[in-house]
């Protein structure tokens, strides 16, 4: 008798774990340009990104309704494609050339800080004068290349504006059309597979684990950049044990253009 108790003491923890639900750890992150160095990159954690995950494939509901709408999404002009790319790039010089910029300022006044204590006719403080004057002639060619890049990218910004908005509302008014039923169609599948939409929010450092039923989901979220998005919809099959691990980055990452 006493063995029997022992054994179900000892089984109890193993049926917990075989009825209970599986784990999802996701963990999202992306590179982005070193603020600090220039040309590298950096890896950043994407935080309070929510995370949707559907026990069916979005795409195909979308690709479905787009399919019984009948007219096709309206394509994006390639010359307004070109222009958002040349934007992209004006933006990222701006960008560099300002980094550059603050670099060698803040370089003058480390330059300024390490001479105060100093006498004049100290060698050392000769040198850090002569560094100084150097540095300042490049800061000064550093700002007149900010300045100019950032005149280039206004001035392809104005232009393109409002060709864009014209061009957001041409394609917020097919999505209107081609997709007012997608609440109801969703609704459908969560009443047909018996499971709901589950969603859950990164931390800090991008990163959630979340409870789910066994059996087949989809991840889904997504990431705004300046001119385009990081698109996911990962299909995974969840097991009960040991979380199941998905990295969402640029590698397996869509990236789309926005508006």
């Amino acid at each position: 008798m006493r063995r029997s108790w022992l054994f179900l003491v000892l089984l109890t923890p193993l049926l917990a774990v075989a009825c209970g639900p599986g784990q999802v750890a996701v963990t999202t992150e992306i590179e982005v340009p070193d603020p600090e160095t220039e040309g590298a990159m950096v890896t950043r954690p994407l935080a309070e990104l929510e995370i949707q995950f559907l026990p069916f494939d979005r795409d195909v509901v979308f690709d479905s309704m787009e399919a019984a709408f009948g007219v096709p999404e309206p394509s994006i002009p390639p010359d307004l494609l070109a222009a958002q790319n040349e934007i992209a790039e004006a933006q990222a010089e701006w960008n560099r050339a300002e980094a550059t910029w603050g670099n060698g300022r803040a370089r003058l006044q480390s330059i300024l800080d390490e001479m105060e204590p100093l006498n004049q006719a100290e060698p050392q403080y000769v040198a850090l004068f002569r560094e100084f004057q150097d540095v300042e002639a490049q800061v000064a060619r550093a700002e007149r290349v900010k300045d100019q890049a950032f005149q280039r990218f206004s001035e392809l910004q104005e232009g393109y504006i409002a060709r864009r908005d014209s061009m957001r509302l041409v394609m917020d008014q097919w999505a209107d059309e081609a997709f007012a039923e997608s609440f109801d169609v969703f609704a459908l599948k969560v009443r047909e597979l018996g499971q709901p939409i589950v969603y859950d929010t990164t931390d800090a450092q991008g990163y959630t684990l979340t409870d789910l039923p066994p059996g087949n989901w989809w991840v889904y979220t997504y990431y705004e950049q300046a001119f385009s998005e990081l698109y996911w919809n990962e299909p995974i099959t969840v097991e009960r044990g040991d979380p199941i691990p998905l990295l969402l980055s640029r590698e397996n990452a869509e990236e789309r253009p926005i508006f």
